[in-house]
């Protein structure tokens, strides 16, 4: 879950985007994972989707770092992060995400995809 105030908005990257609502100094946690709210679906139930309900959890969630018989589908708005090379908001730790830098008010938080790929992402294909 989002520990941070943002909203939803028009993203330059692509589509919509996650956007911080105040300034956040570098440092902050911006994010937990949370079992109250975040999903943990095992692999066997998402293979067995099809059609609209695959599609969004294609697209909306990532493989679980900590098992990989799990995926995380996140029940706010931190799904709508997109991918930055150069990112401002570190997810390296599966359970937690922080600023990397100060990230002003009216930014679009993002983060590196490939923390959550073994074999890393494609921008333009993979997702």
């Amino acid at each position: 879950m989002l520990l941070v105030d943002t909203y939803l908005d028009k993203s330059s990257i692509q589509g919509i985007g996650v956007f911080a609502k105040n300034h956040i100094p570098s440092g902050t946690l911006l994010w937990k994972l949370d079992p109250r709210f975040d999903r943990v679906i095992d692999v066997e139930t998402y293979e067995a989707q099809t059609g609209p309900v695959k599609s969004y959890l294609d697209r909306y969630s990532y493989p679980d770092r900590r098992d990989p018989r799990h995926i995380v589908f996140e029940a706010d708005d931190a799904r709508y992060m997109n991918h930055a090379d150069e990112p401002n908001c570190d997810v390296s730790s599966p359970e937690e995400s922080f600023a990397l830098r100060d990230i002003a008010a009216g930014d679009e938080l993002t983060c590196n995809y490939n923390h959550f790929f073994e074999t890393g992402f494609d921008f333009l294909g993979d997702r």
